[in-house]
């Protein structure tokens, strides 16, 4: 404290005095907060990579088996033929992994140019128009 209080007026000064104290160490806090949020996303983005090489998402199982199977027929059959028997298991797993939450992630755009690939289309490269032949 740095005067002694002797009327009213000086109490309600120190009040105010004191509530604009609390506010600017609230921001200083909040600051730092922030800065230290920042100084620690890329730890949390390598443990958020770490996690994804270790769990599997399992929310859309067709691209998962379309991808594991690529998987192993390119990186376990071919990349990794003459590889030790550890790494053959190991390194497959974990692209399996990985690559089930980037598909997780990206899973609009794949399916739509999946889709865009399948359909039928015309001389000009668009989607052709479907004829009805009903009666």
């Amino acid at each position: 404290m740095t005067t002694q209080i002797k009327t009213y007026d000086d109490l309600l000064k120190e009040k105010q005095r004191l509530k604009t104290l609390l506010a600017s160490q609230k921001e200083i806090v909040r600051v730092d907060i922030k800065e230290i949020k920042e100084e620690l996303a890329p730890i949390k983005n390598a443990i958020s990579f770490v996690g994804k090489l270790g769990t599997k998402d399992t929310s859309n199982p067709l691209l998962s088996f379309t991808s594991d199977t690529l998987i192993n027929l390119v990186v376990k059959k071919l990349l990794l033929a003459k590889s030790g028997w550890i790494t053959k298991i190991v390194v497959p797993f974990l692209l399996k992994n990985y690559s089930s939450h980037v598909l997780s992630d990206n899973k609009g755009g794949i399916m739509q140019k999946l889709f865009s690939l399948i359909s039928k289309k015309n001389a000009n490269g668009k989607a052709a128009a479907h004829e009805h032949t009903g009666p």
